[in-house]
């Protein structure tokens, strides 16, 4: 896949408090699966507004966290200093970062030339290290707690009704959606694997207009710049449904689960 810069413009802002949090469990597990002692070193690729880096940065001595988009990078040096933020794409990480315990990638890997990257990775991670995969489990159930959940439904519609109907990404279209076929990919650049876990969510969390509204400019199909000049009145369409969906403007969804994959290169 070819990297746009433009996939995620303008969302950075949005994606913290947008997108549903981790497992609670999350950095637990993955001390377990990887005997972590908080030495050794992460590398995160696609790192994002730093989620998962900052999430697994007390299990490591050292965290550098790399995403090819600027804004993300400034984001995420926002929230914190303590971890190594590096602009540049996964397919040419700069010369001289050393090797790493683990290499993660937190919903991100499908978005890169997976079979360079995986191969660059292999050469980053010391004889044992793990590539690490970590997505939410999709398709659990809506939550209860007296609030409806937010409409997502109607929420796909009003985008594609502004946008067009067929998926949007960065200056192109994604017809098909997000590759797939990961195990294969990782087979070739030379790691064993996968183990699998996932960490249960569950736990009901309240949620504004405006977190569903960041939600919605935190996905690549719906960045604020798709929109142009039409993002005000996509705006207020938006928080119309919303208004008639829950006239308060909570709403309540699950924390979702959380999927770990674990592979291993080889030594």
């Amino acid at each position: 896949m070819i990297w746009d810069e433009t996939l995620y413009a303008g969302a950075a802002g949005f994606y913290a408090r947008g997108r549903l949090p981790y497992a609670p469990g999350l950095a637990p597990a993955l001390a377990e699966m990887l005997a972590l002692d908080g030495r050794g070193r992460l590398l995160d690729v696609g790192c994002g507004p730093g989620t998962l880096a900052l999430l697994l940065a007390p299990l490591f001595g050292e965290v550098v966290g790399v995403d090819a988009d600027a804004g993300m990078i400034v984001e995420a040096a926002r929230r914190s200093a303590g971890i190594r933020w590096i602009h540049a794409r996964a397919e040419d990480l700069p010369e001289g970062l050393g090797t790493f315990s683990a290499v993660s990638f937190g919903q991100s890997f499908h978005w890169m030339e997976r079979d360079l990257v995986a191969a660059t990775v292999h050469g980053l991670l010391r004889p044992g290290g793990a590539f690490v995969h970590v997505s939410d489990v999709k398709g659990e159930s809506p939550a209860g707690g007296g609030l409806p959940r937010p409409p997502y439904a109607g929420i796909e519609g009003l985008v594609r009704r502004h946008l067009g109907p067929v998926r949007r990404a960065g200056r192109g279209l994604l017809p098909q959606g997000t590759p797939g076929g990961e195990a294969a990919v990782l087979a070739r650049a030379g790691f064993a694997g996968p183990v699998r876990r996932v960490v249960p969510g569950g736990e009901v969390l309240e949620r504004s207009a405006s977190d569903v509204l960041a939600w919605v400019f935190s996905l690549s199909s719906s960045a604020p710049h798709l929109f142009g000049d039409r993002r005000a009145g996509f705006e207020r369409d938006l928080l119309r449904l919303l208004r008639e969906v829950s006239p308060s403007g909570r709403f309540a969804e699950v924390r979702p689960g959380t999927e770990v994959l674990v592979w291993r290169r080889a030594g």
